[in-house]
């Protein structure tokens, strides 16, 4: 009632005695209300007035009227101390608000809502960084007030489970499914959070069925593959219950391993048990064979393409006695075509790395060592540790030993990393695209590109006009439409939104100016040869071998449908990936290289898988090691080595679970990888037969 102020105090006595009550604290002593009370005005008091007491004993003998009992005290409490009362049990006091302001130094706090734990909202980010977690807009360093959190200070001093917001979405999306599975509430918060906690778990659960379990709750958008954020989309589906929907994917096993592409399939088949329909893009066989229905397009790819070359219910196709559609795919879903599997494996010692102590995220004092001058597959179920190892260990240690601009002395990741002795180069390939600017392309990439310039520098019309090769290139000024810098496309910027790309009004696309079009060789002008698809460019300029080697490596890896001048931009991280593969296979093995790539069978079909194999297989017969990151069993039945990390995804992954050649991973019991590689094997013996 009165907290630290002077005064007598007479009125407010004499008034709670009149409502009824008996017994006051004066100065943390008790008084009756009965008996005269004198105060000296010119002394801090502090007044409680005594509200009810009841015995513990109570709430055993009848806890239904104790515990109605104690909630008409409070509130008459609130009520006579405008929202503040003070409990005592034993010796403890405990002083408590119903006004979200503290009842001891008067410290407020905003009213609890869901706003207040979101940094896109003004009223729960930072007031400091406004929710973007770094000092300034696009800047790197770290708010000093919410270090990076994003939320008001108020929001993190909410909690569940001893965790606040911010402790609870830094899990993995397993590791918070246990969480709130596990998660300790009275009765009364039971019955309060039980709808909310149900749909977490459910959600969380629909997360964990299509693969993607490893994740962290908080993990940035940009940062997720399209795999990914695939099945984050596809999760969501899940949980909104439609009827009657049709649902279109395209690869949405991309990243998976065997092991969780079991528990998407069947999501999947989850979803058009709904009553849903279901159409999937996919070169994953354990996919396919999940299918009622299938559709075959082709027969090849680029202008050999879009044609359905068979379509029908699978078990019908597949048993059929032929296959009278010609379909590659149902050759190798029937069995009458397979991956080969190499008769021997290389074993001949040339040399080894030896990695000791390695340690990042969930790999923790990983010892390995990895033979080289072999085709080598790292495996194992997503989020295991795969990347972190390749990226995070093996590559930055290659790059400091090889690489000029990134040369140090220092060991990253690792307590030791040795064995560099026995390699020259380290090359990583992976799926970045090979040029940032729409003028980059497979030809520029590959070189052929600095070849056909001098072939049309070299025509009769050329000479004429005292032209020379830079004539014919987009990227300096000379014979580029300057208008558009030889890009072909004008750039939009569109502030918050992405980049827009116009055709170019003046070129019309073509890239250079009318007086270097009017210069043909064989009767084609440079922007009609850019327009050439690389199978076409190889019967052009079949006679000229500096351009013919290149663009048949191109061939090799089934990029035969790409235009040379194909924007950068517009490829795939597979397409950019076999680009980049391409661009290796005319260099001469003069120096011991390894190569690492990481899942390069995306989006390939069958028959790709087999050319790809075949480069990779190659470079190892050059003297290289090639090292992939891979899910597919074709790739990894035709290894050398196999390296498995896991056994689990997040934080139960990071160790080596078994090694060796495929035949000893599919005897391992204790690998995922070798169940399904067993069953690989099995399978390829049986066709051969």
């Amino acid at each position: 009632m009165v907290k630290g102020r002077k005064g007598e105090y007479y009125q407010l006595l004499y008034d709670l005695l009149g409502k009824g009550y008996s017994y006051v604290l004066v100065d943390g002593e008790k008084k009756s209300l009965r008996d005269r009370i004198e105060l000296s005005k010119t002394t801090r008091h502090s007044i409680d007035v005594l509200v009810d007491s009841i015995s513990l004993l109570d709430f055993k003998l009848d806890p239904k009227s104790a515990d109605e009992r104690l909630s008409e005290g409070l509130e008459k409490a609130l009520q006579e101390s405008d929202g503040q009362v003070k409990i005592i049990f034993g010796e403890e006091e405990f002083f408590m608000s119903s006004k979200l302001s503290c009842p001891c130094d008067g410290y407020s706090y905003p009213e609890l809502e869901p706003r207040l734990f979101s940094f896109n909202s003004p009223y729960g980010a930072c007031p400091e960084c406004h929710g973007l977690g770094t000092r300034h807009f696009f800047g790197q360093e770290v708010c000093p007030v919410c270090k990076g959190t994003r939320l008001r200070p108020e929001a993190l001093h909410v909690l569940i489970g001893g965790r606040n917001i911010v402790e609870l979405t830094a899990m993995s999306i397993k590791n918070a499914y246990d969480f709130f599975e596990h998660l300790k509430l009275t009765v009364r918060e039971k019955n309060i959070s039980k709808v909310v906690v149900r749909e977490i778990e459910a959600r969380l659960l629909f997360m964990i069925n299509v693969g993607i379990e490893y994740l962290s709750l908080d993990r940035r958008a940009h940062t997720l593959s399209g795999g990914e954020a695939q099945r984050i989309r596809l999760a969501s589906q899940l949980g909104s219950g439609l009827v009657g929907a049709l649902y279109v994917l395209d690869e949405p096993t991309i990243g998976l391993h065997a092991h969780d592409n079991d528990r998407l399939i069947q999501t999947l088949l989850d979803l058009r048990n709904l009553g849903n329909t279901i159409i999937v893009v996919e070169h994953d066989e354990d996919t396919i064979f999940a299918s009622d229905y299938i559709v075959d397009i082709g027969p090849g790819a680029g202008i050999h393409g879009g044609h359905i070359v068979t379509s029908g219910y699978l078990d019908e196709l597949i048993t059929a006695k032929t296959n009278l559609s010609k379909s590659l795919t149902l050759d190798y879903l029937r069995g009458d075509k397979v991956l080969e599997v190499p008769e021997k494996r290389r074993n001949l010692p040339k040399g080894q790395l030896q990695i000791r102590g390695g340690k990042i995220w969930n790999i923790k004092n990983l010892n390995v060592d990895i033979p080289l001058g072999r085709l080598i597959t790292v495996t194992g179920v997503s989020g295991s540790g795969k990347s972190s190892f390749v990226y995070e260990i093996l590559h930055k240690n290659l790059q400091a030993r090889f690489e000029r601009r990134y040369r140090s002395a220092e060991i990253f990741n690792c307590k030791s990393f040795t064995g560099t002795e026995y390699l020259s180069r380290a090359i990583l390939i992976d799926q970045s695209p090979i040029g940032r600017t729409p003028r980059s392309n497979p030809a520029t990439y590959t070189g052929a590109w600095t070849f056909v310039r001098d072939l049309f520098a070299e025509t009769a019309e050329a000479r004429a006009r005292g032209w020379k090769a830079n004539r014919f290139s987009f990227n300096v000024k000379g014979g580029r439409c300057e208008t558009c810098s030889g890009n072909g496309l004008i750039e939009v910027e569109m502030h918050f939104l992405p980049t827009v790309y116009v055709p170019c009004d003046v070129c019309k696309g073509k890239r250079f100016m009318k007086e270097t079009l009017e210069v043909h060789y064989k009767k084609k002008n440079i922007y009609e040869v850019l327009k050439m698809t690389v199978e076409e460019a190889l019967k052009f300029f079949e006679d000229i071998p500096a351009v013919a080697d290149r663009l048949k490596t191109l061939s090799d890896v089934g990029l035969t449908y790409l235009e040379l001048g194909q924007s950068a931009t517009t490829l795939s991280g597979g397409e950019a990936q076999r680009v980049k593969i391409s661009s290796e296979l005319y260099r001469p093995h003069l120096q011991k290289t390894i190569y690492l790539l990481d899942e390069p069978t995306i989006g390939l079909h069958y028959e790709d898988v087999k050319k790809l194999i075949e480069i990779l297989q190659k470079l190892v017969d050059k003297g290289n090691t090639v090292m992939v990151i891979e899910h597919n069993m074709d790739v990894i039945k035709s290894s050398d080595y196999v390296l498995d990390i896991g056994p689990e995804g997040g934080d139960g992954g990071g160790q080596i679970v078994a090694k060796g050649t495929p035949e000893e991973i599919a005897n391992n019991e204790k690998s995922y990888t070798g169940k399904y590689l067993k069953k690989a094997l099995k399978q390829y013996r049986a066709y051969r037969k």
